[in-house]
């Protein structure tokens, strides 16, 4: 469906403001680590604000900038427009837009994590691609912020008694629809009280506004229910954490330009080199799709999450997993990275992927042979032999890697770069100061 021009968006915004008795309107935006912000203007506002935008103090946002260059404005995008479902419809109605953070002379501001997307899909549109994903986002229920006390004792797929979880999880998915966000499979994880609801595949910079609005949602409806909702990545030693698998497929001229039918699997040079390109450069952006200290409790053996890399067809352990498609439907040809979690930027996490598939496609990398094998269980030599590489263990250790990567830099511009990487080291700086649960169970007792 073709995108209305902005007059046209901008129109439809201040019709169904009317229509609906919007009273106010939410302002929407994302700092460097993928937190949302906000602030609300009057209906009366609401025309102005879509010529022009609406001015705010940027230097308390993480990663923007300095005191002394702190006036941005935040430029509603009309496409964007929905009402917040859980906010009163009858009577003074609440919306809610993204905005694009702008300089005050009208130019894009560098450290705005949507413009980062936005100049990477235009890199991926000026070689003819549109870039699709839908990832799965995992996330607890637990019975208050405090503790990880479950609401239910399910696995995956489990048909669970109707309990609170159940009601929950129908709930967010029936608002996220009121919102616009198509919803594909919504179903028990293989932890206890874990989740996941899957939205429907579409262009990155969509699905990206979609994953800021999914995790408000999720965690919206679980308040008012009185219990507390978490993307934490690795809140419970001993199970599954929580990953956000990826599936990602290049569109050229209305085609799949990952679908083959003579290549295996059915996939294109094309996606093989993409694969090759997030093979060879994802330790390098380790660091933005799993970018919290936690991160790394989840990135170990023995619980689905990927640590090894390699790619196959069946083989979950792989940190890029090639989904099969009914014959008929080839447009569904997509590749899986099943590295990232839920605490990411999904606007930086989308630019860090594309950039490094895209880079596999330009300069023409080579695919390595899939492994269908277990590569948990192979021995340190066989890896080796086989060329099988693995992602960083640590998030120091990660953002060691994205300093030395050239691709990350360009990905993300130098702004959001060296932002993101010192928050990233006074982050791990302020962890391995902690003395934790571990160390005194282990060592106060002996020592």
């Amino acid at each position: 469906m073709a995108r209305k021009t902005r007059d046209e968006a901008r129109e439809y915004v201040l019709k169904m403001a009317k229509e609906h008795d919007v009273k106010f309107i939410r302002l929407w935006f994302t700092d460097i680590l993928g937190l949302l912000k906000s602030f609300a203007i009057t209906v009366e506002e609401l025309e102005g604000a879509l010529e022009e935008g609406m001015g705010f103090d940027g230097s308390s946002i993480e990663g923007f900038c300095r005191i002394d260059e702190s006036d941005m404005m935040a430029l509603p995008d009309p496409e964007t427009f929905q009402l917040l479902p859980w906010r009163p419809r009858e009577h003074h109605s609440v919306a809610r837009m993204f905005c694009d953070v702008m300089l005050p002379e009208g130019t894009p501001f560098e450290g705005d994590p949507r413009f980062v997307l936005k100049r990477n899909l235009q890199r991926a549109a000026e070689l003819g691609y549109t870039f699709y994903v839908g990832p799965e986002l995992e996330y607890f229920y637990f019975k208050d912020k405090y503790g990880t006390e479950p609401l239910d004792e399910g696995g995956y797929f489990d048909m669970t008694p109707l309990d609170l979880a159940t009601d929950l999880r129908r709930e967010t998915v029936l608002t996220l629809e009121a919102m616009g966000i198509g919803v594909e499979y919504s179903h028990h994880e293989v932890a206890a009280s874990q989740h996941e609801i899957d939205m429907r595949y579409t262009d990155a910079l969509t699905m990206a506004d979609s994953v800021m609005t999914y995790r408000l949602v999720v965690k919206q409806i679980a308040l008012d229910r009185g219990v507390h909702a978490t993307f934490m990545p690795k809140p419970v030693f001993g199970v599954n954490g929580n990953g956000m698998h990826t599936h990602q497929s290049l569109f050229k001229d209305g085609h799949n330009a990952f679908f083959d039918p003579d290549g295996q699997y059915g996939l294109s040079q094309t996606a093989r080199s993409y694969i090759a390109g997030l093979l060879k450069h994802a330790p390098e952006f380790t660091s933005i799709t799993n970018q919290l200290v936690n991160s790394y409790k989840r990135l170990v053996p023995g619980y689905e999450a990927p640590v090894y890399l390699s790619w196959a067809r069946r083989n979950r352990a792989d940190l890029i997993r090639v989904p099969g498609y009914k014959p008929g439907k080839e447009d569904a040809t997509r590749i899986e990275l099943r590295s990232p979690d839920p605490a990411c930027n999904p606007y930086l996490a989308f630019s860090v992927m594309l950039a490094a598939g895209l880079e596999g496609i330009e300069k023409g990398y080579e695919c390595p042979d899939p492994i269908e094998e277990n590569v948990y269980v192979m021995s340190l030599e066989e890896r080796t032999r086989r060329g099988v590489g693995s992602l960083p263990s640590t998030l120091y250790e990660a953002v060691q890697l994205t300093q030395q990567s050239d691709l990350v830099r360009k990905a993300l511009g130098d702004h959001v770069f060296n932002a993101f990487i010192q928050n990233k080291l006074i982050e791990w700086d302020e962890y391995k100061a902690q003395v934790t649960e571990f160390e005194l169970n282990r060592y106060l007792p002996v020592f």
